[in-house]
């Protein structure tokens, strides 16, 4: 077995300066650290003093006025509607035929009467000459009949024609009367063919639309042309049910950014069960806008309600949904007032909430002070 070598042990003097070493550093430690303690405590009495003995800063100076309260506000809705011209017709022929003259294109304005187009009407005019030839054989034969009639006359007269000789020539004179008025109707019916050959413009107007050419063969009431009437133009707008307004009442209408007035001439009774609104139409009185262009009208609504009008900066967002606005109480002093929005418009907004007649509110600079500081007055607009 080998032999363990032992370490021998310290000596006493080496113990005795190891442990006096150690409490001179801990003496050191101890030392260092009330000296520390001692200047801080003296550092931050002196700032204490100093911020107890700083001067008192005056209040700031903020705008306010006084809080009007109303009863009620005007809300105004915009519509959108559709420009229409006062009358549109297409333009057709009553009878079928083949056009041989369209006076008219796409563009052109025409007046009350004016010829747009005609139609073949050879067929008729032969038929109305065969029928002034066939009432003047029958009006000759009538001038025979009635001298005939004459002479049976006289002769019966004297008594030299028997009575039935006179009947037959009263009822041949009447029946050739008759046929000559029958004659007569055939002819007016032909003229009435040959006016309605004729397609004239029913009132004053511009050519929209040609839907037909020259040589074409129509059918009755096969369109030949769109014709939209002069005059001020006539606004389609679906408004409010709520709306009770009278024939004649004006409403501020805006045609591509121009404003102007229009003027209400009829409000349909019935609803429209996709909008649920009422179709009104408007007459325009001091614009001129392209047919089915759009125009906004404005619709004010007078609204009951107890509140005032504030600028738009003066609200302030406290948790989602939350407003208030500052007010500054007889002391000076700046306090919140909870309110509720009632109406907005661009610069502006209408609130509710209990609000007094006359309270300061805080208009100029609101994001300079917080509830509780004390402030000076400036007078607003």
């Amino acid at each position: 077995m080998d032999d363990v070598t032992k370490t021998p042990a310290p000596s006493l003097l080496r113990r005795i300066v190891r442990h006096t070493g150690s409490l001179l550093v801990t003496l050191v430690f101890l030392v260092t650290a009330g000296v520390a303690v001692r200047e801080g405590t003296a550092f931050l009495s002196s700032r204490a003093e100093a911020a107890a003995t700083a001067p008192e800063t005056d209040p700031i100076p903020v705008e306010t006025r006084p809080l009007v309260i109303e009863d009620g506000y005007t809300s105004v809705r915009s519509y959108l509607g559709r420009i229409e011209p006062p009358q549109s017709s297409a333009l057709s022929f009553e009878l079928a035929g083949r056009v041989t003259e369209i006076l008219v294109d796409e563009g052109d304005t025409v007046a009350e009467g004016d010829v747009i187009a005609r139609l073949d009407t050879a067929i008729l005019d032969t038929d109305r000459t065969r029928l002034e030839a066939a009432r003047a054989a029958l009006s000759a034969d009538l001038a025979l009949a009635e001298r005939q009639l004459t002479r049976r006359e006289t002769l019966q007269a004297s008594g030299f024609a028997p009575e039935e000789q006179l009947d037959q020539a009263r009822f041949g004179r009447d029946a050739l009367v008759a046929r000559i008025a029958e004659t007569d109707a055939q002819l007016a019916a032909i003229d009435v063919q040959l006016d309605k050959s004729v397609l004239r413009a029913p009132f004053s107007g511009t050519v929209a639309a040609r839907t037909a050419d020259t040589g074409a063969t129509l059918s009755p009431g096969q369109p030949v042309v769109e014709l939209l009437q002069d005059g001020p133009a006539r606004l389609r707008v679906g408004l409010p049910l709520w709306l009770t307004a009278e024939t004649g009442a004006r409403f501020d209408v805006t045609v591509d950014g121009v404003e102007g007035t229009a003027v209400l001439t009829a409000l349909r009774p019935d609803i429209d069960t996709l909008t649920r609104t009422r179709t009104a139409l408007l007459t325009l009185e001091d614009q001129t806008a392209p047919y089915g262009a759009t125009a906004t009208v404005e619709v004010p609504r007078e609204i009951a309600a107890r509140g005032a009008w504030v600028p738009f900066e003066a609200l302030r967002e406290g948790a989602p949904g939350v407003w208030s606005i500052l007010v500054v109480d007889d002391e000076n002093v700046v306090r919140a007032a909870p309110v509720e929005v009632l109406h907005a418009e661009a610069d502006r907004v209408f609130l509710g909430g209990g609000l007094t007649d006359g309270l300061a509110l805080v208009t100029g600079g609101p994001h300079r002070v917080v509830p509780g500081q004390t402030v000076a007055l400036i007078a607003g607009n």
